[in-house]
């Protein structure tokens, strides 16, 4: 959990999902995003002027295309974060990344480490976002719209008839699902489907063919180009789905990663997957 700790003036202070205390004596005016996610979140709360530095992910808004890339981003490279003279970097918290953050903090660099595996986890980085920059208003304001959005959405999926059942697939050789710790989780099951991996809690979970025939989906969700390699491919005609043709291909760029564009896919997906059940052909999520 992102807690935030009130302060009268500055410095301001903020303890991230790593379990660090980051101080700040001003608001962040140069910042390095290291996560694609945080990167649209700062120019959604008005401060995209604030990031000097961004991972060659960082595609979106097409603004941040501008600033200039300090490389892949996981892990960091610390001597082209350092290179951009930042007051505040921020990244994805995970252990892969700890040995670059403790570099980076022991240069005098600040690193914000959050998660943003999940939509709601959004709204909490928002809100922390809105707390280093001093757009407290802009934070506040996007987090409960957030918010909103999924309880809306929840409200919708709730109402409805059971949707169809589904598997999401993130690899095919060896088979790896999504599991009910994955953002695309929550927006299959907002969309209407049922993802029968979604009792797993971690993000994704090695599987075998053998298990995913006998879940007996309604249908496979691809995520990258393996969807029409699967129709054919004899193995997995095993698969009722396959050989039904319900294979939908989730290639939409704002389904790629947790972010508001990917709030904005739940409608055309719940419509792709009530029409899935009387097509006979692989379907194109876009």
């Amino acid at each position: 959990m992102l807690a935030v700790c009130p302060s009268r003036a500055a410095p301001r202070v903020v303890a991230d999902d790593g379990g660090q205390s980051v101080r700040l004596a001003e608001p962040a005016r140069r910042i390095v995003s290291l996560n694609p996610t945080t990167t649209e979140l700062l120019f959604a709360i008005g401060a995209g002027d604030r990031v000097v530095g961004r991972t060659r992910w960082c595609d979106w808004p097409p603004a941040a295309l501008r600033i200039a890339s300090v490389g892949e981003g996981f892990p960091p490279n610390v001597e082209a974060v350092l290179a951009r003279r930042p007051d505040l970097a921020v990244a994805y918290a995970t252990g892969l990344n700890q040995p670059a953050f403790a570099q980076l903090r022991g240069l005098g660099v600040p690193v914000l480490a959050l998660r943003t595996d999940r939509l709601e986890d959004l709204a909490r980085a928002a809100r922390v976002l809105g707390r280093v920059t001093g757009q407290i208003r802009a934070g506040d304001s996007l987090a409960t719209a957030l918010e909103k959005v999924l309880a809306d959405s929840a409200a919708v999926q709730g109402r409805g008839s059971p949707g169809p059942t589904v598997v999401i697939l993130a690899w095919d050789a060896p088979p790896v699902a999504i599991g009910g710790g994955s953002y695309l989780h929550q927006i299959v099951e907002l969309a209407g489907g049922r993802n029968l991996f979604g009792d797993v809690r971690q993000a994704s979970v090695p599987v075998s063919l053998e298990v995913i025939a006998a879940r007996d989906p309604d249908a496979l969700l691809t995520v990258g180009g393996m969807a029409a390699s699967l129709l054919n491919q004899p193995e997995w005609q095993a698969v009722r789905a396959v050989r039904e043709g319900h294979v939908l291909l989730l290639d939409d760029p704002p389904l790629a990663r947790p972010s508001l564009r990917a709030l904005a896919g739940i409608a055309p997906l719940r419509a792709r997957l009530s029409r899935m059940v009387s097509s006979s052909s692989l379907e194109i999520v876009r």
